[in-house]
């Protein structure tokens, strides 16, 4: 039997303000099978952010265990759960995080940078990466030359370069307007049907609807 692909078991997450401790996320036990698609709502303050931090490994629990995969990360060294993250997880961010002055094509490239494969083959599957997202004519142009849906494709182009287990979406259609947001969760459907496990992060219900199970939070718990 095939393990889950995130498994958090009692999960929780505390900040220290001042003289004061702030709890963000209370015992979260959650299980996303290999090839779901899964969003998670709740209102600014609920923990979403939070646990999407952990669950995509930029930031580790206060208590509790997250098993990925079936390897327990939630105790790995910082150079450890990059290396994990980088080979494992690909990133979908709200404002797209593109660099200014660097080609659609040298964007998409980046996450290979660190998977130490060569120049050739990196050119390669960044060009296959834009083409499956509606872009190969756009190879050369820079973020400056393209709309807000083409940013935000190349971003989805660069999430998959890698053929990661997991793409993680955070609020991925929150700059753009409704219709355009609805071509880009098309877009990560696609992917979802080609067999990739999906998880967004969003506040919108009709960006919810796309996806496959619903996890609703209020104040740090899935409710």
């Amino acid at each position: 039997m095939q393990s889950p692909l995130i498994q958090t078991e009692w999960i929780s997450k505390s900040y220290i303000l001042g003289n004061q401790e702030l709890e963000v996320l209370k015992w979260i036990d959650l299980q996303i099978d290999v090839g779901e698609f899964v969003s998670i709502m709740g209102q600014s303050g609920s923990g979403k952010s939070t646990l999407m931090n952990i669950i995509g490994m930029l930031d580790i629990p206060s208590h509790g265990k997250y098993r990925f995969n079936g390897q327990d990360v939630s105790e790995l060294s910082s150079d450890d759960l990059a290396l994990v993250r980088r080979q494992n997880i690909g990133f979908i961010f709200q404002n797209y995080n593109l660099l200014p002055r660097m080609s659609a094509w040298d964007q998409v490239m980046v996450p290979l940078l660190y998977q130490w494969v060569t120049r050739s083959l990196r050119e390669e599957r960044a060009f296959e990466a834009l083409k499956k997202v509606g872009l190969a004519d756009k190879l050369k142009s820079l973020p400056s030359e393209m709309s807000g849906w083409q940013q935000q494709r190349v971003a989805v182009a660069r999430a998959i370069v890698s053929d990661p287990l997991l793409i993680l979406g955070d609020e991925p259609t929150g700059a753009l307007d409704s219709r355009t947001g609805n071509e880009v969760m098309e877009l990560i459907s696609l992917l979802h049907e080609e067999g990739k496990t999906v998880v967004i992060i969003t506040h919108s219900s009709e960006i919810d609807t796309f996806a496959k199970r619903h996890i609703f939070m209020k104040d740090g718990l899935i409710v």
